[in-house]
Formats: C-alpha cells, structure tokens, sequence
C-alpha cells in the first residue's frame, strides 16, 4: 500500500507543480484543515496522514475511521509547508473521499440486514487500490473476502468452462490444494449445489439465483440433512430493494460487487486557513 501512495504522489506531480512552484515560495509555512460537505462514514484517515506525513506535515485528527460523519464536521487539520499540501491535496482527498464513500455504502447494507446475514464485498475494486477499497469495506462493517488469488480457491464459472463441471473443478481443487485453503465454487442450479455440499466444499456460492430458487436448495440441503455441511454465498443482482429478501431466507453470506464498483464518492474539501 506504502508503494501505491508513493506511485499516486509521483503520478500527480510529474515533474513538479508548476502553478504551486511559480507562486507560492518554498518556505511559506501554512495551516489547512479538511471538512466533510456530505454524510456518511469516514474512512481513510489513516492513509491521508501517511500521505502528509511522507512530506513532514503535521496531521492532527479531529474524528477517527468508523465515526459517522455530517456536512461541516471537521475531519483533520494541517500544518506545514505550503507547497507539500497542496501537493498531496487532491490525492489524499481522492482516496479519503473514495474510501469513505465505500465505507458509507458497506455500513448501509450492514444495518439493512440487521445481523440476519454476512456482507461480504468482492474483487470488483478499483484497479491498484483494492486493498484500500477492501480496507473501507472492513471499517464500514462488511466481510473484506479475499483480497487475492493468492487468498482461497474460488472456481467461478470460466473456470469450470476450462475443467467441464462443477464437481469435477472442485475435486481436483481437493485433490491439489493446501488443506490450508479454503475452497470455494461458484454453482448455477440446484443439482450442482447439492452435489457441491455433498463432495465437502467449504462455501458454496449460488450465482444470480432468484430467491425462490435459494429457498429450494436451502430446502433440499436441510431434506438431506447436509444444511451445515457447507456455508452457503449468494451472489448476483441483489440491491438495497430486494436484499431483505434474500437476507431472511437463511444463506449465510451475502456478496455485493456495487459496494466498490459503484459506491458514491463523499463529497470533502481541504481549505487552507492561513500562513503561519
């Protein structure tokens, strides 16, 4: 992650800022404060005074990651030279900004379902930042899942396209994986899940199932006495109108790709206040 901050800071400043380096002196000292213009839960405080920090900025915290957040509320203020703020401005505002607006949409869907279910992002992130997205997802209250492909098996659908089933997939993952791997897969129909469960696969995930078709699987695992033999995942065109839906039907986990496809940046703005 340190190396990411360090990439975003030399990718925003090129080879300097020309307009903060024509106009503003080297030496000019400065105070600054960042404030929130929208609502929701803050996170990515902790990267944001890395980032000052790196140029010797003095960061002094006003709210902490996890606080809920209002428009006007003071998040941190700044001292140092001015040059270094308004060099990292927009990147430090870019992901406390992203990141908290990740945070605000897990921390939504948390409290929908009241603890009836796990929410659990995906690795539908942004592309280098997915440790910070994932990071937003677990202070907004949500299952981080696997940050990697390094992290568990998960055999989705063009992997079983490659091997011909699902149950073939998952016995060579069995037969080939660490017993220090959880081993995940991906099913489309009622018969694949029950053979899944019964073959011993950790997480079974039923993928764009309506909720009709959950009930029946849930209902057939518990016929054959095999409900708690694996956890079952379900995943696909579940949003905040019909995830209670899905949520009272007895599945464990509940993975939603919009928490870090399509989450609503929050909306801050850093202000410098007045030279020392």
């Amino acid at each position: 992650m340190n190396r990411i901050l360090e990439y975003m800071l030399e990718e925003d400043e090129g080879f300097g800022d020309v307009t903060s380096n024509s106009i503003i002196d080297d030496n000019e000292y400065v105070k600054a404060y960042i404030i929130s213009k929208d609502e929701g839960i803050l996170a990515g405080i902790d990267v944001a005074k890395e980032l000052f920090e790196s140029r010797d900025v003095h960061v002094l915290f006003h709210l902490v990651d996890g606080c809920e957040i209002k428009n006007g509320d003071l998040l941190m203020s700044l001292q140092g030279n001015a040059r270094d703020i308004l060099l990292i401005e927009r990147t430090a505002l870019n992901l406390l900004m992203r990141m908290s607006g990740v945070a605000s949409a897990a921390n939504h869907y948390v409290k929908l379902v009241n603890g009836k279910v796990i929410i659990a992002g995906t690795r539908k992130t942004q592309p280098a930042i997915g440790k910070f997205d994932k990071l937003a997802l677990k202070i907004g209250g949500a299952d981080t899942h696997r940050f990697g492909l390094d992290d568990m098996v998960l055999i989705k659908d063009n992997h079983i396209a490659v091997v011909g089933s699902p149950l073939e997939a998952l016995k060579k993952a069995q037969e080939n994986v660490s017993f220090s791997k959880k081993i995940e897969i991906e099913v489309e129909s009622l018969e694949d899940a029950v053979a899944c469960v019964k073959q011993g696969a950790d997480i079974v995930m039923l993928d764009n199932m309506g909720a009709s078709q959950v009930t029946d699987v849930l209902n057939e695992l518990e016929k054959e006495g095999i409900r708690n033999n694996s956890l079952i995942e379900i995943s696909g065109g579940i949003n905040e109108d019909n995830i209670l839906d899905y949520a009272d039907l007895g599945v464990d986990i509940i993975s939603l790709g919009a928490l870090t496809h399509s989450s609503r940046s929050l909306d801050f703005s850093l202000k410098i206040s007045n030279s020392e």
